[in-house]
């Protein structure tokens, strides 16, 4: 629908345009009502906007059909990148058995969009009001925004129009600029940022969704998107592990959970705005869920005692097909089936898993059976659902308030302590310092873990007798640890990544950044089809950009590397497609 709507406004601006060449009225094209304009906000409507914007523009909304992402195949329109790369990654299931057609370029409109013509559009216009006032404040807190929504977008499409597109809105159709330009831009908002931050003499804004006007922690953040572009460049940039390493020095940048950079939603309203966490409003309806969890996540954390598992994922049976129960080709066909001799050459799981962790494989495209009611779904952490207690309930909507876990309240992770002691982690086992990298996996998973365990209460009807120990969540830590010092070479890495990307469950962007980054792991389940394409180390240029934009030229492929993916580039990489 959201597409037809585009398409209809379109075609209805081409109708406008005809009749103002004919008739003697002035019509001014120039404002969209979608969109906040100058006459009609202050600047501190303008920064709000900005911030919820900036959320969808990582997570999504939880507007339009859940199911078009099964019955079409790809990204359903509105989701948000993160969903993108935990498609990609295995955090979610994804349904298609090409990655060509799975991922097509009318699939990214809607952020594309939301970034140029919402996000930067509204930051263009509170600029001038904010210097001119000295709102230095509601100017760093834009600045942080666009520095993150410039890199996001390098990050999945390569060279993005900016200058020229954000600098000189009199241009209609901007050039592409070179992705480590725009980095550089970046990392020079956040100097910006950080100076505005500080200026005490600025009014602060009257809302500001993430840190609640505590300027120091905005610091904090602006140093740990840093930390994060130092890290995303290390491949190509000799000077980037210095870099990071004076930021981790300084000791100015998010440490602890208390201040973590996430966009919390509030929960229980479905009328607009929803302020319900995207995965929750598509997946906690009358009709059950509406996405599939990856079986090969699930199985991860089933097989190694995961302490999250319960937290991560509800399930609403307790047994599956083809497991406990006999198989059922009309609730899950594949039970009856016989796995792909890759799957089963490779030793990698299909179809179904026992205790009822009802998902699916990656690629798997068989549409959508009467199984919302059955299938497992979004839990607690971070998307808002409920705690798996062994409670076994349908979600479907019913007279018990306490049914529907946390009511989708939720969070959007975005910059958190575990995530740096990650690239900590990561920058140290890079450098061939295992010792040091083993002490920030520690750190990163202890973080990570608490994390999680503080969303149980979110839930007011949940048995929380059935949450992991503390016994519990050190004894998994210890393994961790244990089998990281006992690996050698790839398996190391796997080690790493596998609990890297298993932690990033909420944030695809950090997952698929990751992966492409290092290759690593290689025991990702691969793609249902034996031969489903180029893995895409770059998604297609949006369609409504290539055809409004003539200095846009779409992608040949998928195969096309951002500027910091130097990653040898063909069908060994990554090692599961």
């Amino acid at each position: 629908m959201k597409r037809l709507q585009t398409y209809f406004k379109l075609a209805f601006s081409s109708a406008l345009l005809v009749m103002a060449s004919c008739e003697t009225n002035e019509l001014d094209l120039t404002e969209d009502p979608n969109f906040l304009t100058p006459a009609q906000a202050s600047p501190d409507f303008f920064l709000n906007s900005i911030q919820e914007d900036f959320a969808r523009h990582i997570d999504g909304d939880a507007t339009g059909d859940p199911q078009d992402n099964f019955q079409t195949g790809g990204n359903v329109n509105g989701d948000g990148l993160s969903v993108l790369g935990m498609e990609l990654t295995r955090l979610q299931a994804y349904n298609s058995r090409d990655y060509q057609s799975g991922y097509q370029d009318i699939d990214t409109d809607d952020e594309w969009d939301n970034a140029y013509r919402g996000i930067l559009f509204d930051i263009r216009n509170l600029t001038p009001v904010a210097e001119e006032t000295g709102l230095t404040r509601h100017l760093g807190i834009s600045q942080f925004i666009e520095a993150y929504v410039m890199v996001s977008l390098v990050d999945f499409f390569g060279d993005v129009p900016y200058t020229e597109a954000v600098q000189a809105p009199e241009i209609l159709n901007p050039s592409l600029d070179d992705g480590a330009s725009v980095y550089d831009a970046a990392l020079a908002l956040l100097d910006q940022a950080i100076v505005n931050f500080n200026n005490t003499a600025s009014t602060n804004p009257s809302t500001d969704y993430f840190y609640g006007n505590d300027y120091s922690k905005w610091t904090k953040a602006a140093n740990t998107l840093k930390l994060k572009i130092y890290n995303q460049r290390r491949l190509v940039d000799p000077s980037a592990m210095a870099s990071f390493n004076a930021i981790v020095a300084s000791g100015d940048y998010i440490q602890d959970n208390a201040d973590d950079l996430d966009w919390t939603w509030t929960g229980t309203s479905a009328s607009q705005p929803d302020t319900r966490h995207p995965r929750y409003g598509l997946n906690y309806a009358s009709a059950g869920a509406g996405d599939y969890n990856s079986n090969w996540l699930m199985n991860q954390m089933q097989t190694n005692d995961d302490p999250r598992i319960r937290y991560y994922f509800y399930r609403q049976s307790p047994t599956s097909p083809g497991q406990e129960d006999p198989p059922n080709e009309e609730v899950l066909r594949c039970s009856l089936q016989t796995p792909p001799a890759h799957y089963v050459s490779g030793g990698f799981t299909f179809c179904n898993l026992p205790n009822g962790y009802w998902g699916r494989d990656h690629g798997d495209d068989e549409g959508t059976p009467p199984d919302g009611l059955l299938r497992s779904t979004y839990g607690v952490y971070p998307a808002g659902g409920r705690f798996d207690d062994n409670s076994f309930e349908a979600i479907a909507q019913n007279s018990n308030p306490n049914s529907f876990g946390a009511g989708g309240l939720g969070i959007t992770p975005i910059l958190n302590a575990y995530m740096v002691d990650f690239w900590i982690a990561e920058m140290a086992l890079a450098s061939g310092d295992t010792g040091a990298a083993a002490v920030a996996l520690e750190r990163a998973l202890n973080k990570q873990i608490t994390k999680v365990q503080s969303f149980g209460s979110n839930d007011p009807a949940a048995d929380l007798s059935f949450a992991p120990s503390a016994a519990d969540v050190n004894d998994f830590v210890a393994d961790v640890i244990a089998d990281f010092n006992a690996a050698t070479g790839d398996d190391k890495w796997n080690v790493f990544a596998e609990q890297f990307l298993v932690s990033h469950y909420g944030n695809g962007i950090e997952s698929y950044n990751f992966y492409r980054r290092t290759g690593f792991p290689t025991t990702l389940q691969p793609n249902r089809e034996p031969s489903p394409g180029a893995f895409p180390r770059s998604m297609f240029y949006p369609n409504q950009a290539v055809t409004a934009n003539p200095n846009i030229t779409q992608k040949s492929d998928h195969t096309v590397q951002v500027f910091w993916d130097n990653n040898p580039a063909g069908p060994s990489f990554p090692p599961a497609n």
